[in-house]
């Protein structure tokens, strides 16, 4: 293998590593990022049954303000009832203050219904109250441990980008420039070997990435050359295995 394209494979296993090292590193830090977005999901559901047990109180109370009402006049038509001169002026009050009592009833009992949705919503609060005070401990527990995670991965990407510096620094920046290209185009797959088939009679060859056909003047071309030779479908640099 020429000197480029042994640099270009060092360099991919440095790459590699390094971004699985970044990654691990971005995935710590999203960890407490994640654990308060579970904290806040918490609050918006509390605050967003407070604001249902508020409403439902204020229906309750516009009920009850209602049957106070109807209570006084249900006292009036008593007091009328009492004072009727005739039958049917008697009749007429009497069914009014039916009326006006089954109907007291309905909303007494829209009432009770109301108040156990409260009492109902006031246990979901608790609960959720409970819930979150769960979260905040275990996101004391993740910040700690990201912390301490972080500062060891910190200094392994530290590390690794050194290396991959080390080893970037005998290629030339037109061959750099390509590699980077394709490594952010395939998260960090930027070069991968020729996998050769052999028959009786001839012998056929395939990219490493994305398994289509590699043609033999491009395998001649990595055998003679000292330059970059890239897939013609997903255009990843090529290299000739080492076996």
């Amino acid at each position: 293998m020429s000197s480029l394209l042994s640099g270009l494979t060092k360099l991919q296993s440095v790459e590699s590593r390094l971004r699985a090292a970044k990654a691990k590193l971005a995935r710590c830090r999203r960890s407490v990022v994640v654990q308060e977005n579970r904290i806040r999901t918490e609050q918006n559901a509390l605050e967003a049954k407070k604001e249902e047990v508020q409403l439902t109180k204020l229906q309750s109370d516009r009920l009850e303000l209602e049957l106070r009402s109807r209570d006084a006049e249900i006292a009036k038509l008593r007091a009328a009832l009492n004072g009727a001169k005739t039958n049917k002026e008697y009749a007429s009050l009497l069914t009014l203050l039916n009326t006006n009592k089954a109907d007291n009833s309905k909303l007494e009992t829209q009432i009770l219904e109301l108040m156990r949705d409260v009492e109902t919503d006031q246990a979901e609060c608790d609960k959720i109250v409970a819930t979150m005070d769960e979260q905040k401990a275990q996101l004391d527990k993740v910040r700690h441990d990201a912390e301490v995670a972080s500062v060891k991965l910190e200094e392994e990407v530290t590390a690794m980008q050194a290396e991959w510096d080390d080893a970037a620094r005998d290629i030339p920046a037109e061959f750099l420039e390509t590699f980077n290209r394709v490594a952010d185009t395939y998260d960090g797959e930027a070069v991968v070997e020729v996998d050769t088939q052999h028959s009786s009679k001839t012998s056929s060859y395939s990219c490493g990435g994305c398994f289509m056909s590699v043609t033999a003047e491009c395998v001649n071309q990595l055998m003679t050359r000292d330059e970059i030779v890239r897939c013609s479908n997903c255009t990843r640099i090529l290299v000739l295995s080492k076996s």
